[in-house]
């Protein structure tokens, strides 16, 4: 079908793919169409299936002369994308290219071009020894005590505070009624809220009324007065003076237990003494900082691959990206896209909004997916049958599944290239970790390591 074809190269690892078509497929297209209509179409005057040709061609010649060059258009680009080099992208449809001018007729051959981003050329840097710094993490007592603490907080004994004791203080429990109310002290329809619990000191309110209700009694009631910074965190307060009635109506504190061997048991009867829970603590501190250590190294030597290797990765590689980043985001609230579209609206963002705020990240994870697809494939990197049965027991083990009711639900989902994929970039970053020349750097507290960028 395919007369001739011609690959150009354009900027971005764009391609443009010219094509030409015999005028006689245009023709047997054209053909075959007419007889499936004559067989098919529905016209006053006539029995189905009993349409002359030459009646359909009187009513519809130049749509059935289109529709049949549009056919051979589709029909000739499958045939002339099975053996060229640069094939589109799977999530990328070819755009045809000055469509409205296309002039298609049945003595003629078609010629047309379309457009479309393929996978980027790439020249790796230099990918083994790369030498990287990674922090001392240093854990304390205090880092276990507070892992502790968490345990206690649990665990506690919340009581009601009653007589001269019984006003709000610092991680007291305390709920309250509260409404915005004007000058007049009249209230302010939709704000108000009754029966809002939170812990003093924790800055769970929307107000932010933590500092501002110590000292309060049970049924007390006050109006504060609060003024907001132009940044606040919500906008709708954002540099606002704003007038709140408070009531409170219940105090409560807590009390919280100390670490003893019952305590171990009542947490996990893995536990016999208070001695196994604080070991286990510290296995789980450790495991923490090696795993975001590991995740450490593989960022900084990626960033210094990225920095040597060239490569210009589409557009359509980094909207596909931000596509999957969006996803994960919607994923990670629970809810549906209108709901996540509506919160950021309060917030004064859109989706377009955080596409930009992402483009960045989303190109460094798309150089780094063709870096590493590169990198496995020179040092024939693979994931073994092995390999990849290991991985589906683990991950049934995770999802409570039968191993071999997992396995059935990886056929059904085709997921087998899924995990095949994330072995080989695992092991990929495992040999980069390996090859890569690692020092040690300043000491850094556990806390501060955990929360840096």
């Amino acid at each position: 079908m395919v007369a001739s074809k011609e690959i150009k190269c354009l900027e971005k690892s764009r391609v443009e793919l010219s094509v030409k078509v015999d005028k006689e497929f245009v023709k047997k297209e054209y053909d075959e169409l007419l007889a499936k209509y004559s067989k098919t179409a529905h016209i006053k005057g006539f029995r189905p299936g009993k349409v002359p040709a030459s009646v359909l061609e009187r009513k519809f010649g130049d749509s059935l002369v289109n529709e049949a060059g549009f056919n051979v258009i589709e029909k000739s680009l499958q045939e002339a994308l099975l053996d060229v080099e640069k094939k589109p992208l799977p999530y990328v449809t070819p755009a045809l290219k000055d469509e409205e001018n296309l002039k298609l007729a049945l003595d003629k051959d078609i010629e047309y071009t379309v457009e479309y981003d393929t996978f980027p050329e790439v020249e790796l840097g230099e990918y083994k020894g790369v030498e990287i710094e990674v922090p001392k993490v240093v854990i304390k007592d205090s880092d276990v005590e507070r892992e502790l603490d968490k345990y206690r907080e649990q665990n506690a004994i919340v009581t009601e505070k009653k007589g001269t004791n019984g006003k709000v203080a610092k991680d007291n429990v305390i709920t309250i009624n509260y409404v915005e109310v004007d000058a007049d002290d009249k209230e302010v329809t939709g704000t108000k809220r009754d029966d809002f619990t939170f812990t003093v000191g924790t800055g769970y309110n929307y107000y932010k009324l933590d500092d501002d209700v110590i000292g309060m009694k049970k049924e007390e009631e006050k109006i504060i007065e609060k003024e907001y910074a132009p940044d606040f965190e919500y906008k709708d307060l954002a540099g606002r003076k704003v007038r709140i009635k408070v009531k409170v109506t219940s105090i409560k504190k807590k009390e919280l237990p100390e670490i003893t061997d019952e305590l171990a048991q009542d947490i996990n009867e893995k536990f016999k003494t208070k001695e196994d829970l604080i070991e286990d603590v510290k296995k789980r501190l450790d495991g923490v900082t090696d795993m975001k250590l590991t995740d450490d190294k593989k960022r900084a030597i990626m960033e210094k691959i990225i920095e040597s290797t060239k490569v210009d990765p589409p557009q359509a590689m980094i909207d596909n990206q931000i596509n999957t980043m969006w996803t994960n985001f919607i994923y990670r609230f629970g809810g549906d896209e209108k709901q996540v579209e509506k919160m950021l609206a309060m917030e004064g963002k859109s989706k377009d909004d955080l596409a930009k705020e992402w483009e960045g990240e989303a190109l460094r994870a798309v150089k780094s997916q063709i870096i590493i697809a590169q990198i496995s494939k020179a040092e024939k990197i693979e994931a073994t049958e092995e390999d990849i049965e290991e991985e589906i027991k683990t991950e049934a083990g995770r999802s409570g599944m039968k191993v071999e009711e997992f396995k059935e639900y990886v056929k059904e989902n085709n997921m087998n290239e899924y995990f095949k994929i994330g072995i080989i970039d695992r092991k990929t970053y495992d040999f980069l970790i390996k090859n890569a020349k690692i020092k040690k750097g300043a000491e850094i507290k556990y806390l501060d390591f955990l929360h840096k960028a």
